[in-house]
């Protein structure tokens, strides 16, 4: 049996579940343009905002959110969606052809549809 975690099933999961949620803000093709993505390999991830680009920053957003995530559950049991969120936005800042605030909503959508649901969101 595979395990999920090593075979990228989670960050494949929570990528297609935000493609599905902002298909309505960014186009209803989107959700295929994040299949096509995920099943792209070698592609040049500096694309962004055209539908491809954006699939490609919702994969990338999916794949860092669920290593920060994994590396955060080395030292807590239960790390705060906002400190994932934040070290994502942070990784993801050099992607300069995206809009700053639309880089962050769809971070937000990836951390949600990605992290399992019994993380809590912590106010700071």
């Amino acid at each position: 049996m595979s395990d999920p975690i090593v075979d990228g099933e989670e960050p494949a999961r929570g990528a297609r579940a935000a493609a599905v949620r902002l298909a309505p803000e960014f186009g209803v093709g989107l959700p295929g343009d994040v299949e096509a993505a995920l099943h792209a390999s070698g592609q040049d991830g500096e694309r962004y905002l055209d539908p491809v680009a954006l699939s490609a920053l919702i994969v990338s957003a999916a794949q860092l959110a669920w290593t920060v995530y994994m590396d955060l559950r080395k030292r807590t049991a239960k790390p705060a969606r906002e400190v994932v969120a934040r070290r994502v936005r942070v990784e993801l800042t050099d992607r300069a052809d995206i809009e700053a605030g639309v880089r962050d909503r769809v971070i937000d959508v990836v951390i949600a549809e990605t992290l399992p649901p019994d993380q809590e969101l912590d106010q700071e």
